[in-house]
């Protein structure tokens, strides 16, 4: 930094000691020395030469770094007003994972020449606090040739995600542009925002910039970005919606070359100063829950309200009534669960817990002050995914080895008024009233809830730590999580230990509330997988976007205690409509005058054959074919259908059942087998008894599988002596059946040997 003499201030209003760079506690009174590095928005080649000292405080690190050398004090800010581009920063402040957030202004003067200079805090930066050496985050382009294929994909599905709220705010520019567009580990990070022209980024502009990076994608998904990079630009992908939910089966895709290790602590404490804990936890405080053997992996803390009126009530009934929700959701295997869907079952099972203790409050006639309620955060990991749903002021934490973010916003007035675009969040926080709660379970109906759910992609091992305000208070997380909680992660400390080592700093650096925290430690064994995955297209795409903002439950699928999550089923039922009375003799008369038309049709055909099936994913004019083909079973081809006239056994006690109809996706012959024999890859669209399709392209997720039922597989690979073994019927391409064309056919690498899906 090129400035001995520099010091660092004491954040400590009673202490205030100067301090050296180097120290991590103030050698007067322990208090932990915040190094806020601050990056600076300016127009000019820099904001000053290293080691210069700005306004009496901020320490000139780099050409736009700065270190702020008195963070106990607020930093200058103007009025909003006068600072129009400050709003998008504070709007898009549930995006602070990603965006980085006003820490104030800079205001300087240079004989008649005024500059301000906005500041950002918490920007990308790689900080070696041995070496006394700090460094902005790699560009993503530039660290994307050593990424893994998972955090490739990583990177676009967060990028994905991010697209439409900065597009509202007129910042999505900032996507594009590769200086700005920056990673810490896992996460994409900007380094400031850059605002759009009068004429907008589109999704295919986004598409030109993925294609930059085909040429380095790692082996197994190189043809799938560059498969989705043109089907921005062609205009194929046209929402954020369906890019998401095709980068979402990559993913899972790339997931099962991915095995997580779970590990989950709780501990709760009454602290020195209350006298009744009404905080609650699950597991229980104390155990020690591991995934395996345990084949479920839920975290969840609880802080009561209500103080003897009944917090501790409301929280333990909360994590009762969730347990008994989401416990429903952890026995669907999880390549069977739509991710949208999943964050609305886990928001729908806060709303219940939410009406549990509100009608319980009603029962009781308590009104106003006297209505018990609770904060909730709790996390769910699933696969290589972590699902965090929270109401209140109960935080959760991501530690990497990189750094620590908080991942939840609060719900309460300070960080309303910064989401609103009213106020900058280091002022917010010290309004009157900062803290108080604008929503908590058990307060209203579930009409007037907003939990706030996400999901994160996991990667590289990492810790989530949920806590109540007994420990996050004060930033006493940002403050220990380095010594603390880090060594977890590089394996020097115990979870246990850590558990009680963080209870212990709440009960004597804080100690006016209880506390509870529960650690979740998410450790990652990955390989690149040897197969290539495809970009699967579909036409449309309809499942509901999965955001990180707040998503409110609806209130009117709430459902009773027997709710149960919504899944990706192997079968889809079929759906039926019922024609008015009036409509059905014409019908009748109209099918019955076209079916005579097509057999006299056929009986004067030279052949009476039907003309070849035509691809009906191409748009083209009708051709009259010279000579028609009849099929057979030798000349299987793809997009042909065939019906089976016998039952199929596939193993597994799985089996077809006779008519169920089958199209054609691929054909491969066998070398080593007989002259003439051939493998086929099928969908399985229907049988004639259920006429329950077995997937399609876009399936749509239904309430679970039939318990009573086994479920038919999407696809199947059979080869040509069973299909002259068990009888099947070859379909004329005039023939009505369920089927539709499928726009990818399976990797047969996918496909198990003995003829059904892995």
């Amino acid at each position: 930094m090129e400035n001995d003499a520099a010091t660092l201030y004491c954040p400590n209003e009673n202490c205030q000691a100067a301090n050296p760079l180097t120290h991590k506690f103030c050698q007067r009174c322990s208090t932990p020395l915040p190094k806020n590095y601050l990056w600076a928005v300016v127009d000019g080649p820099s904001v000053g030469s290293p080691g210069e000292i700005l306004a009496d405080r901020y320490l000139v690190v780099d050409k736009f770094l700065l270190l702020d050398t008195k963070p106990g004090l607020l930093s200058l800010t103007p009025e909003l007003d006068n600072l129009q581009p400050l709003r998008a920063y504070l709007r898009l402040i549930p995006y602070r994972l990603h965006v980085p957030q006003v820490y104030g202004v800079l205001f300087l003067t240079s004989g008649s020449s005024h500059r301000e200079i906005l500041l950002l805090e918490k920007p990308p930066l790689l900080v070696d606090d041995t070496l006394q050496q700090v460094h902005l985050g790699s560009e993503l382009t530039t660290a994307w040739h050593d990424a893994t294929s998972m955090r490739q994909l990583n990177w676009l599905w967060q990028i994905a995600h991010l697209w439409q709220p900065l597009a509202s705010e007129g910042v999505v520019s900032s996507l594009l542009d590769s200086s700005v567009l920056r990673v810490e580990g896992s996460l994409v990070r900007l380094l400031d925002l850059r605002f759009d022209t009068e004429v907008s980024p589109e999704l295919p502009q986004l598409g030109e910039f993925w294609q930059q990076l085909v040429k380095n994608a790692k082996p197994a998904i190189t043809e799938f970005v560059e498969r989705i990079s043109l089907s921005l630009i062609q205009g194929e992908i046209n929402s954020t919606d369906q890019l998401i939910g095709v980068l979402d089966r990559g993913l899972a895709q790339l997931g099962r070359s991915q095995t997580p290790t779970i590990k989950i602590i709780t501990k709760t404490d009454t602290g020195p100063s209350r006298q009744r804990n009404e905080d609650a936890c699950s597991p229980l405080s104390g155990t020690l829950v591991s995934k395996p053997p345990q084949p479920t992996a839920l975290a969840i803390v609880c802080d009561g309200i209500g103080g003897h009126e009944g917090g501790n009530v409301a929280s333990n009934l909360a994590i009762e009534t969730i347990q008994q929700q989401v416990q429903q959701l952890t026995k669907v295997p999880y390549d069977h669960i739509d991710p949208s869907l999943l964050l609305n079952d886990l928001d729908k099972a806060v709303a219940m817990a939410n009406d549990k203790i509100s009608q319980r409050n009603d029962v009781e006639n308590r009104q106003g002050r006297q209505r018990m309620g609770t904060t909730l955060v709790m996390a769910l990991p699933v696969a290589h995914e972590m699902y965090i749903t929270h109401v209140g002021d109960s935080r959760a934490y991501w530690i990497t080895r990189h750094g620590c973010y908080q991942v939840t916003l609060d719900d309460d007035v300070a960080s309303r008024e910064v989401r609103l675009g009213y106020a900058i969040y280091r002022e917010a926080i010290q309004q009157n009233s900062a803290g108080s709660l604008v929503q908590a379970l058990g307060m209203g109906p579930s009409t007037a809830l907003h939990p706030t759910s996400a999901r994160f992609m996991l990667d590289e091992d990492a810790i989530f730590l949920l806590t109540s305000d007994g420990l996050s208070d004060f930033d006493r997380v940002e403050e220990y999580w380095e010594t603390e909680i880090l060594p977890i992660l590089v394996g020097e400390a115990n979870i246990v230990t850590v558990a009680d080592r963080l209870v212990e700093i709440a009960n004597t650096k804080n100690g006016h509330d209880n506390v509870t925290i529960a650690l979740v430690h998410y450790q990652v064994q990955y390989w690149e997988p040897e197969i290539t995955i495809q970009a699967v297209i579909p036409e449309s795409y309809s499942a509901k976007t999965v955001d990180f903002a707040s998503r409110k439950p609806d209130a009117t699928l709430l459902g009773g205690p027997n709710h149960k999550t919504q899944v990706i089923p192997d079968t889809e039922p079929a759906k039926t409509r019922s024609l008015p009375l009036q409509w059905i003799v014409p019908l009748i008369f109209v099918l019955a005058a076209g079916a005579l038309g097509l057999f006299v049709k056929q009986l004067r055909s030279p052949s009476g054959a039907s003309p070849v099936f035509s691809n009906p994913l191409q748009t083209q004019n009708p051709v009259i074919e010279a000579t028609p083909e009849t099929r057979s079973l030798a000349k299987l081809s793809p997009g042909w259908v065939i019906k089976t006239n016998n039952d199929i056994s596939l193993g597994n006690n799985q089996s077809l059942p006779r008519g169920t109809f089958l199209e054609v996706i691929q054909r491969k012959s066998n070398p080593q087998s007989t002259p003439g024999n051939f493998s086929v890859f099928m969908k399985v669209c229907a049988n004639k008894s259920t006429q329950a399709p077995a997937n399609t392209n876009n399936p749509a997720p239904t309430s679970s599988v039939p318990a009573n039922s086994k479920p038919l597989p999407a696809t199947v690979l059979l080869d040509s002596s069973q299909l002259n073994r068990f009888g099947v019927s070859v379909l004329q391409s005039d023939a009505p059946s369920p089927c539709k064309t499928v726009t990818q056919p399976p990797d047969p690498a996918t496909q198990s040997p003995n003829n059904s899906p892995t």
